[in-house]
């Protein structure tokens, strides 16, 4: 950080106040820019909006270190933010959660044909989608799956979502937040763009280790609206070995955060989240656990089959090197495990939205 047009004085000040934060050690490098890219998106050649970056997530979000949060007026604009809770320690609230009933995770040996789309559905789009670096996955390709979809984040720009949406993309993921102080400047935007489209839209967080579950849920209710239409929240977990906060938790203190973050989403946007990860976060903390959770699982060179054996999954991210219309450079390409049918069976209705 250059202190160098800083009062002498304004710069006592600042030392003397960091002493007193309370933040974390990721407010140490707030506001250092860095040219980190994703680990499954190259950053485009065209600007993007302008913010500091610091950590690195596998489905196409830069991650930022922690920085201050702006006023509350600024920051709160999908309504007033609930009540704050004083945390002893973290543990799972015991109030009892909404029941999600089954999802479609049986993994199919080849696609079925499709009966006609009933009036009323959102129309499905066939995937169009090009890849700057093809894999042959073998039988079970992502092209024999019926829905196809993307995530995004700032590091596409903007995008042409109606052009976007007739390439393939029935369903986008859309980085909202990570840690407990960050939003990405293109949420909003791409926020209304995607739902515009007719585009089934969903938010992902990306947790961050070094801050509290209660505070990184607190962020993330306070900056994405509670849509009945939305889909679930995701929270997106990996080692964040390439940021500030290079921690590594034990498996049963990785566990525990993550359920207190996603009890408390669950009771206010009314679904269950789903989990997003990587082999290797996998392998260390979630084999074996979370089994009435929705996974969303990136595999890009195997089917997950292989690479996350006896694991049911609902999104298959299996391309961070796509290509489209309607976005520059590349963007990250999945697949819902199931048909059409069982598609727009899942997208209908859930749960009832949990009351304030």
């Amino acid at each position: 950080m250059r202190l160098s047009a800083v009062p002498a004085l304004l710069v006592t000040c600042f030392a003397l106040a960091g002493c007193a934060s309370t933040s974390g050690p990721e407010e140490l490098v707030a506001g250092v820019a860095t040219q980190e890219k994703t680990g499954s998106v190259d950053l485009p050649a065209a600007p993007v909006p302008s913010v500091g970056v610091g950590k690195t997530s596998r489905i196409g979000a830069q991650q930022t270190p922690q920085r201050q949060a702006p006023p509350e007026q600024d920051i709160a604009w999908t309504g007033p933010m609930p009540e704050p809770q004083a945390f002893v320690r973290e543990t799972t609230v015991g109030m009892p959660l909404p029941a999600e009933r089954p999802v479609a995770m049986l993994m199919p040996d080849s696609p079925e044909a499709e009966p006609a789309p009933r009036r009323g559905r959102t129309q499905i789009y066939s995937r169009q989608f090009r890849d700057a670096k093809p894999i042959n996955f073998g039988r079970v390709s992502p092209r024999s799956y019926a829905v196809h979809g993307v995530d995004v984040s700032r590091w596409q720009g903007d995008i042409d979502w109606a052009k976007l949406r007739t390439q393939g993309a029935n369903f986008a993921y859309i980085k909202a937040t990570d840690g407990g102080d960050h939003l990405d400047p293109m949420f909003k935007t791409n926020w209304r763009g995607a739902k515009e489209a007719g585009i089934k839209r969903g938010a992902y967080h990306f947790f961050y280790w070094c801050r509290t579950a209660g505070e990184q849920a607190d962020w993330f209710i306070r900056n994405v609206p509670r849509d009945p239409d939305a889909l679930p929240p995701v929270i997106d977990v990996e080692w964040n070995g390439e940021s500030n906060c290079k921690a590594k938790l034990s498996r049963a203190r990785v566990l525990d955060k993550m359920q207190v973050f996603m009890d408390k989403l669950e009771r206010y946007y009314g679904q269950r989240p789903i989990i997003y990860t990587a082999p290797d976060f996998y392998e260390d903390n979630l084999s074996g656990e979370l089994l009435d959770y929705p996974f969303w699982l990136r595999a890009v060179a195997q089917h997950p089959s292989k690479v996350y054996p006896g694991r049911k999954w609902l999104f298959w991210q299996y391309s961070g090197s796509g290509l489209s219309h309607g976005v520059a450079g590349k963007i990250d390409l999945n697949v819902f495990h199931g048909s059409e049918e069982q598609w727009h069976s899942w997208i209908g209705p859930r749960t009832t939205l949990a009351q304030n």
